[in-house]
């Protein structure tokens, strides 16, 4: 008999990106980076390259040791400590307000109240996500929604893989169009007048919502076809075997039961709720948005709100997160009346179900560390500006984007990419007589739209391991839409280059 055929783990297949870029690293060793380039870096951030290349130094490509692939794993968990320590808490209160029971009864509830109007449940959900995608650069923090929204839509007559894309593809898209998001168009503004390049605030938030718009109904429109055809026929999921056995072990209630919907209940759900509306509130840059910059106007305005982590709404962060939600799961645990050894029992079995999730994220950052030790992140973006040189704006646009989706697959950071790279792209853009302000968007989208499925994404692995999705499930459910996406991209921002000089 035939051995059955297993795919790949999230695990290896982030380990073997990461040998395949070490290699690189060793063929490409002693490759010089221009000093154009590095001479234009922010020295707060990268003081040594700029230093060398101001002593009259090169700074090159240097191959990658055993010891950087050794020590990838671990130094990823490092540098995402504070995002990992975010996930284990938020597994940790979901698993609190699941004990109590609130979150199932609550489903259930919502789903007897939506009956016969299930699909615009998505559409709700998809445009909220979306919102706070665009504002803030809701990414990460979505993956504290999957419980509740995969539940809701599995008992709601959906499977796996539309809860994921109802959170992934919302939050994404809006990412992707980015209009106001300090991680992104905020990120890449800054770069820009760090070397000086002009760019117009407007021009950035019309693109950004033309981006934005165009790609959540591509997406809307796609996830509603395949909803329908699941929920008229079970048959019809793309989901695996086992997927599917997941699917009913994790988030189906099958026992026959009617769950009452108590008062106790909705107590813990309105907790429930505000923990999630605080998390919101306190990412939202108030500085930029509401006082332009201003720190002092800010602080005297919110500067109170510092007395729970010593950090104000507003520059909280995973750290102040994780306190917070642990605090959350304090607070419920004492409305549900539990005894501190089943709170903690509890809480830890939370934080377990969500330490896979963690893991892959450690590995995944694993990779951007020995990218930037190896300065092949640098070396990439050197030769693709010079490729660019000298072409046509129906040329450049497109060209640009897929450039992105490159430096984007191995820098999943968007405030980081936009760091070490726009002062480059948008400089080039302005050199050549083309507008900056569009390659921040051609920056924003490219970084969008491999956000919504690369393996070195702790945002893509991290929602697909919480909704218990494999990611070859997802991109073979996904690749049509996203490249509809990309293609309705490059037509939004190549129209944009040719226009807006």
């Amino acid at each position: 008999m035939k051995a059955k055929k297993q795919s790949l783990t999230a695990f290896s297949i982030l380990f073997i990106i990461l040998a395949v870029l070490c290699i690189i690293s060793v063929l490409l060793n002693g490759q010089p980076i221009s000093n154009d380039l590095i001479a234009g870096l922010n020295p707060d951030k990268y003081g040594d390259l700029v230093q060398t290349v101001a002593d009259g130094g090169t700074v090159t490509v240097v191959g990658a040791k055993l010891s950087n692939f050794f020590m990838a794993y671990p130094n990823g968990f490092v540098d995402a400590a504070d995002l990992i320590v975010f996930i284990v808490s938020i597994g940790g209160f979901i698993g609190v307000v699941m004990k109590t029971g609130a979150l199932e009864a609550g489903v259930y509830h919502l789903v007897k109240k939506m009956h016969g109007r299930e699909e615009v449940l998505i559409v709700i959900l998809m445009i909220l996500f979306s919102i706070g995608g665009s504002t803030y650069g809701m990414a990460e923090e979505t993956i504290g929604f999957y419980a509740l929204i995969t539940t809701a839509l599995v008992a709601a007559g959906f499977d796996t893989i539309v809860a994921v894309a109802t959170v992934l593809l919302g939050a994404g898209c809006g990412v992707l169009g980015s209009t106001i998001n300090p991680f992104a168009t905020g990120a890449a503004t800054s770069a820009l007048q760090s070397v000086n390049v002009p760019y117009s605030s407007t021009t950035i938030m019309i693109l950004g919502f033309a981006l934005w718009i165009t790609s959540l109904l591509i997406a809307i429109f796609f996830v509603l076809g395949y909803a329908r055809k699941v929920k008229a026929d079970k048959g019809s999921t793309i989901l695996s075997l086992q997927e599917q056995q997941d699917m009913k072990e994790y988030f189906t209630k099958d026992d026959g039961q009617t769950l009452e919907f108590t008062g106790k209940h909705k107590a813990v759900l309105i907790v429930f709720a505000i923990s999630f509306a605080v998390m919101i509130a306190s990412l939202i840059s108030y500085q930029d948005i509401t006082f332009g910059g201003n720190e002092e106007s800010y602080l005297a305005a919110l500067g109170w709100s510092d007395f729970l982590t010593g950090v104000p709404l507003g520059q909280w962060y995973f750290a102040e997160l994780a306190a917070w939600f642990t605090f959350a799961s304090v607070i419920i645990a004492v409305m549900a009346r539990m005894s501190e050894n089943e709170f903690i029992n509890t809480y830890l079995d939370g934080a377990k179900d969500l330490l896979s999730v963690a893991i892959v994220i450690a590995v995944a950052r694993g990779i951007t560390v020995v990218m930037k030790a190896t300065h092949m992140d640098f070396w990439i973006l050197d030769k693709s500006a010079s490729m660019l040189r000298g072409v046509p704006g129906f040329i450049f646009a497109p060209l640009s984007y897929i450039i992105y989706l490159v430096l984007s697959f191995l820098v999943p950071s968007t405030s980081g990419l936009a760091g070490f790279s726009i002062p480059v792209m948008g400089g080039l853009a302005n050199a050549l007589g083309f507008n900056a302000s569009v390659m921040v968007a051609v920056f924003s989208a490219g970084c969008g739209l491999i956000n919504l499925f690369t393996p070195t994404s702790g945002v893509v692995m991290g929602g697909l391991g919480a909704a218990k999705v494999e990611l070859k499930t997802y991109m073979k459910w996904g690749l049509k839409l996203f490249v509809a996406i990309g293609i309705a991209n490059i037509v939004v921002l190549s129209l944009a280059m040719m226009m807006m000089k």
